[in-house]
């Protein structure tokens, strides 16, 4: 049997830290995983940023509130489903992701946690596991299943590495260009017809 791990940033939905450096004006939010390879890294100087800049939770749930799931995710989320057992595995937080998997339809979603102070700023994060996109995959595996997986960015290749079969989604080009042993694709058709073929050969 297969199962399909996707990302959800990116592939699924928008990249909620670009939609929030979009509303707040404030560029620096734009950085993502996209670019910065080391996740630690990235997170520490978020945190930072909010709290130089006097923002909480609250904000970001605000913004993430009008964001909706990229244009036929849900159809080609729907399509999955049919054919396949589902899991989103996403370096996001359950804080953020919770109206994003609820237009969704409610996929599984292995993601972490944000910890608040009293004031409703940030004051830590709290990952499920480190690498958790790996193990994830190769617990499954573990139980014998296939796994086909597909991500956009660094904190993906791993994922994508282990997996059985692995893609890239919406990828940036230097993402593709740097790892092109991951076949790329730009359209929920295509990577479906992808997931389908691979799951064909492991059948």
């Amino acid at each position: 049997m297969q199962v399909v791990c996707l990302d959800l940033e990116g592939v699924l939905v928008p990249e909620i830290w670009i939609a929030f450096a979009e509303r707040t004006g404030i560029a620096e939010f734009r950085r993502t995983t996209r670019d910065e390879p080391d996740y630690d890294k990235l997170m520490r100087w978020r945190l930072a940023l909010l709290r130089e800049h006097g923002l909480k939770l609250a904000d970001i749930q605000a913004v993430i509130a009008g964001l909706a799931p990229l244009d036929g995710a849900r159809a080609f989320l729907d399509a999955l489903r049919t054919r396949y057992q589902l899991i989103i595995l996403s370096d996001t937080f359950y804080e953020f992701a919770d109206p994003l998997m609820q237009q969704l339809g409610r996929p599984t979603l292995f993601c972490h946690r944000l910890l608040t102070d009293d004031a409703g700023f940030i004051a830590e994060y709290r990952l499920r596991q480190s690498d958790q996109k790996r193990h994830a995959v190769q617990a499954l595996q573990s139980l014998n299943f296939k796994v086909i997986a597909a991500g956009d960015s660094y904190n993906d290749t791993a994922m994508l590495a282990a997996a059985d079969a692995g893609f890239l989604m919406h990828a940036p080009a230097h993402i593709t260009a740097q790892f092109p042993q991951f076949a790329a694709h730009e359209s929920y058709d295509a990577l479906l017809r992808s997931i389908d073929a691979a799951a064909a050969s492991m059948a």
